[in-house]
């Protein structure tokens, strides 16, 4: 599906009269007409697919006309194992903070972006910074945690 700023969607870029998160307000810039759902959400802004479907319920965005006007669907949350990605991120996170909390001084700055992790796709975004600096054996515990 193709959606498109509405006119209360401009306005509400303009005087903030909506309240939306950073991640919301810069994936509705992506909004252009052209870029569909599916490519908005792999331009790696962390924005979920629950967080097009408020902007859609709050009208700042609408299906361009022609484009299926069906409700965005919701990916599936669960892995091979049936953990969600939240149960994931949870997992993950300690293990996460170990590993770069053991390299020191070197680790330092890694381990505060792990530290500034909020969801499941920031902590997947930084698993390869991870894996590098620990190298993989110590990085499959890891990996285990998100991808299992």
């Amino acid at each position: 599906m193709i959606l498109v700023k509405t006119e209360a969607g401009h306005q509400a870029l303009k005087d903030r009269s909506i309240p939306l998160s950073p991640r919301q307000r810069s994936a509705f810039i992506l909004f252009d007409g052209k870029r569909s759902v599916d490519d908005v959400l792999a331009a790696g802004m962390g924005i979920l697919r629950e967080d097009i479907d408020q902007m859609v319920g709050l009208g700042v965005l609408a299906p361009v006309a022609g484009s299926a006007a069906a409700p965005v669907e919701a990916a599936p949350a669960q892995g091979s194992s049936g953990r969600s990605r939240q149960q994931r991120y949870k997992d993950a996170y300690p293990i996460a903070t170990q590993l770069t909390g053991s390299l020191g001084l070197k680790g330092f700055r890694l381990n505060l972006q792990v530290e500034g992790t909020t969801s499941y796709e920031d902590l997947l975004a930084l698993a390869p910074k991870i894996r590098a600096a620990v190298g993989p054996e110590k990085a499959a515990a890891l990996d285990k945690a998100l991808n299992d």
